[in-house]
């Protein structure tokens, strides 16, 4: 009997945001592939298509540690938070206590929670339903508010778009503001600001952004180009020809990005030798999830042998509510936050060695530092590339 009235329970333990449940017709991007091929191409080499939790190793750990660590939390409910802007058209939104109940017994199995999860509507990550169908983003509601809880959705079937002239047989389309002049209130909505288990904030684009005329999509986009948007033809069997913008959404990820993302400058003081990081982007290097990493790797070369080398890190450190190293989404504590903040820079002090000639600067950016890589026991070699941002052969 117990074990009935705890099933019954949980059909009434889930529960959220709004969800506006998406047709077969849309719900995965290769529906869209017949007049957006070319886009689609471009989004499924994106990180955005790789956004779920059997996709990305980083997500899946970081997950699975916090699960682990937090035992008032199951693995499900960590999963159904992070899908909040990992997968946003999960079909449930939040748990409660009376199902945590359920999940510590192992009885979840037939739940609402577990078959969102495994629903094939979210396994493509941040796919083309996710931004294409937002009706309206609340920028009114708390800053904690993100992902699925700040917006809220079309009909399934009808698209927005930036174009005031779009028109499709297979689907309404609607102009929203924020998919032209404001793409910035869309990148926000997840890319936004973020805090731990124990409520720290531990990151905070959104405030720490100084657009100086530049929009993210600039960047993680592209500029607008000629081409189209739509294969469709017109009664004259030509595409409708517009400025389109890429749909890789390049980021951190991609080396291209880097070079030349800083300003670097190396000079010789009474301190030593200055290391002067200057950013011209509009937020901070690093940025975004919090263990990303700058490096500053200096070799110093006598007789045209190097003799020594010397690293400076500048990246986030955290530390949980025992004082013990932690990520980013268990820490109670920042303790140390050394990125260049946006259209602003940093100096770093080096050593002059005594006897060097000259000194090689290389200035490169890695994913993630060689602490929280440990901790989560990152495997694949993408976290811990060094991609190179500037090189400097300073003489003495």
């Amino acid at each position: 009997m117990r074990l009935l009235w705890l099933l019954a329970i949980v059909g009434l333990s889930v529960y959220g945001a709004e969800v506006v449940k998406v047709g077969d017709k849309f719900k995965d991007s290769g529906k869209c592939k017949a007049c957006h091929s070319h886009i689609v191409k471009q989004w499924e080499d994106s990180w955005h298509a790789k956004s779920h939790y059997d996709n990305d190793e980083y997500l899946q750990k970081s997950i699975d540690y916090v699960a682990r660590k937090n035992n008032r939390k199951s693995l499900n409910t960590v999963k159904i938070e992070c899908a909040a802007c990992h997968n946003p058209r999960i079909s449930v939104t939040s748990t409660s206590a009376e199902y945590e109940a359920i999940a510590a017994l192992n009885l979840d199995k037939d739940t609402a929670a577990t078959k969102a999860l495994k629903s094939d509507g979210i396994s493509e990550g941040i796919n083309c339903v996710v931004c294409h169908n937002i009706d309206q983003i609340h920028d009114e509601l708390p800053d904690s508010k993100r992902g699925i809880h700040r917006v809220t959705w079309m009909p399934s079937g009808t698209m927005t778009g930036p174009y005031g002239d779009a028109k499709s047989p297979y689907h309404k389309v609607e102009p929203r503001d924020f998919m032209d002049n404001n793409p910035n209130q869309l990148c926000f909505v997840c890319h936004a600001n973020d805090k731990s288990e124990e409520g720290h904030r531990f990151m905070d684009m959104q405030a720490e952004f100084k657009s100086g005329g530049k929009q993210c999509v600039d960047c993680h986009m592209g500029p607008r180009k000629q081409g189209v948007a739509a294969t469709l033809r017109n009664v004259n069997g030509q595409a409708h020809k517009r400025l389109i913008r890429e749909h890789g959404f390049e980021g951190g990820h991609v080396e291209s990005m880097w070079q030349g993302a800083l300003a670097v400058d190396v000079r010789k003081s009474a301190k030593g030798l200055e290391v002067i990081l200057t950013n011209p982007q509009p937020h901070a290097l690093p940025s975004g999830f919090g263990s990303r990493e700058i490096l500053i790797e200096a070799q110093y070369i006598s007789g045209g042998k190097i003799t020594k080398t010397q690293t400076a890190s500048l990246t986030s450190r955290y530390v949980d509510k025992r004082g013990k190293p932690t990520i980013p989404h268990l820490a109670a504590k920042t303790v140390e936050n050394s990125s260049v903040p946006a259209q602003g820079s940093k100096t770093v002090v080096l050593p002059i060695e005594s006897g060097t000639t000259q000194v090689m600067i290389v200035v490169s950016y890695r994913l993630v530092n060689d602490e929280v890589r440990g901790i989560i026991d990152l495997k694949d070699p993408i976290w811990s590339k060094k991609m190179v941002i500037k090189k400097l052969n300073v003489k003495l």
